[in-house]
Parts: structure tokens; sequence; C-alpha cells
């Protein structure tokens, strides 16, 4: 993925803009057509449509579903292989119905990506998925999704229900609509978190859906910033016309304390150090802050990305800090000792 904008002198800019001008001049058509349109694939092969419904269900992004097992680790029950095999159906599950979500925002955004310079390539908006076929996709995904979840505890089921029935309507209408579209996002990661606990019948704290919920907001606001960005971004989301640079620094500066604030108060609560018997945990809140800044610093300097979450979990100091926190957390929840 691309570092930043690259920089080009007056003379080259000029060349590129006649030469891409005069593209576009000879191969539109005279009802308007535009290179990007005339490249759709008309009759995908098997494997072309295989590889396109692969991409449609975005399995890079089910990383989130990772929140599900927040619970399971923080109630220190990762040494309990029922409630491990839980953890997984119920990761599985919302996998499944991320796939069918990502799946359907692409087939209801395919006019507006066809014309955005990169999601035109998005398989559905390209041709490599036709939409008939991006239903059935969408159908099958759905099905093995619910019928996982009516294995599970009634209120896990309730919660899958919930979080498809939220991003339905973030995808039909409320993204649509300034903050309330990052708060649809949030109580997103909130859902995988109240799943992860109603699936494995495991108490989720007051803490840790405090930090989910600030977290998720930071994260939000970071992509809307990054998205305010470009040059034709009010035409390619409606909501960023209503967002101003000015007030998206405020909602990432005090969501992004928050989220760090929050965390480090749950290191430090006498409760959390009685169930974990130490007085260490909050040593971790340094990997918190700086996976922070970190997205920060990805989000202004990395302005061509297609999303800086994305770049997020492409970027080898943030994974690093990432998976050395965990493994922090996990020696010291669990009391692990080097031999």
């Amino acid at each position: 993925m691309p570092d930043g904008a690259s920089i080009h002198n007056e003379e080259s800019m000029t060349d590129e803009t006649q030469r891409s001008d005069a593209s576009v001049a000879l191969s539109a058509e005279p009802g308007g057509a535009t290179p990007s349109s005339q490249r759709l694939i008309t009759n995908p092969t098997w494997w072309v449509m295989v590889r396109g419904m692969g991409r449609s269900v975005r399995p890079h992004q089910w990383v989130k579903n990772l929140f599900v097992l927040a619970p399971v680790v923080f109630a220190k029950h990762l040494t309990h292989p029922s409630v491990i095999i839980s953890a997984i159906g119920a990761f599985g599950v919302f996998c499944l119905l991320a796939g069918a979500i990502y799946t359907l925002n692409d087939l209801l955004d395919v006019e507006a990506d066809r014309v955005h310079p990169v999601k035109r390539h998005r398989p559905i908006a390209s041709g490599a998925v036709p939409e008939p076929l991006a239903k059935v996709l969408i159908a099958v995904l759905l099905a093995a999704a619910f019928g996982g979840a009516l294995l599970g505890p009634r209120m896990f089921l309730v919660v899958a229900l919930a979080y498809f029935v939220l991003n339905t309507a973030y995808s039909l209408k409320l993204k649509k609509f300034a903050y309330i579209d990052v708060g649809c996002i949030a109580s997103g990661f909130v859902f995988r978190v109240l799943a992860g606990g109603f699936g494995t019948r495991t108490e989720v704290s007051f803490y840790m859906i405090a930090c989910t919920a600030f977290l998720a907001l930071f994260l939000g606001f970071g992509k809307r910033r990054h998205e305010l960005s470009g040059a034709q971004a009010v035409k390619q989301r409606a909501a960023l016309a209503a967002y101003t640079p000015r007030a998206l620094f405020w909602a990432l500066a005090i969501t992004g304390v928050a989220s760090v604030a929050a965390y480090l108060a749950y290191t430090l609560d006498p409760n959390t150090r009685k169930l974990f018997r130490s007085e260490w945990l909050w040593v971790t809140a340094v990997h918190p802050l700086f996976g922070v800044l970190r997205f920060l610093h990805i989000v202004k300097s990395r302005p061509n990305a297609e999303s800086p979450t994305q770049e997020m979990l492409r970027d080898t100091p943030f994974v690093l800090n990432v998976v050395v926190w965990i493994v922090e957390v996990i020696m010291i929840v669990y009391r692990l000792r080097p031999t």
C-alpha cells in the first residue's frame, strides 16, 4: 500500500493531466460512460468469481472479531476447553455475519464504488462477482451464521441478530448521518464483546465495554479524518459533508485519551488486581497508548491508502505492539513465569 502522496513537479503534473484528459476523451462514449465503467468484467470465469467472492467477504477484516474473545481472556477462562470451543464458535458466527454484511454493503454501494478511484476494483463493482451471485452469497452466509447462532445461548442469538440489523441499517441509511455513522461502527464492536460474553456465559465488565466503545469511536473518527483528506471525499460519502478537520481533531483527541484512560483505570481497579493477584497489569497500558499514537500517524501519513484500519493491520510496528501487549497480558493474567 502507498505510504503517502507522491510529490510531482508542476510540469509533470500538467503532462499527466493532459494524458489523462486525452485518454478520457478518446475512450468515453457519447452516453457519458467513463473508462472505469467500460472496464467492467462482463463474462467472468468461475475462478474469477470464486476469487471475487473471497475478496468480497473481506477475510482480512475478520481480525476485528477477535473482540469476541476478549471476555474469555480477561475472565481467566483460556484454560477451560469447553469455553474455548464456545468462543471459537462465536468467532466463526461473527465472521460469517461480517462476510455477509461486507458483501451487502458492496452490493448497495456498487454504483458509487464504480466512480471511486480505488473502490471500483472491488469484486462486485468491477463485475468479477455478478450481482445475482452476490445475493446468493449473502443468503448462504446468513443462513450459516444464524444456523450456528441457534446452537448457542439465546442471548447470543439476540446479540448476533442485533448486530446484523444495526449493520444493515447502517448500510441502508445511517451511514449518511455524521457521528451517527461512527456510533454505529462503535456499537458493532460492543456487540462483538457482548456476544463473546453471552456465547461463553462469561461476565463482561463495565470497563471492557467502555474501553471497547472509546477505542472503536477513535478508530471510526480516524477513518473519517482519513477519508476527509480525499479530493472527492464528500461526493463519495455524504456524511463527510458535516465533518470538519477541527471537529475530527477533537473527536480523535477525546476518544483516544478516553480509551487509554479507561484501560488504565481498569488495570488499577482493586477488583482487577484482586482477580489477577497482580499489581503489574497497569504496565501494559503503554501499549494502548503507543497504538493510539501509531494509528494517528498512519491516518496522517498515508492519505492515499483505501482505509487506515487496513493499513494499521499491515503496519509492522503496530502489529508488533499488539502482539507484545497480548503476550504481556496473558503472562500477567495467567501468572505465567519463564522456567
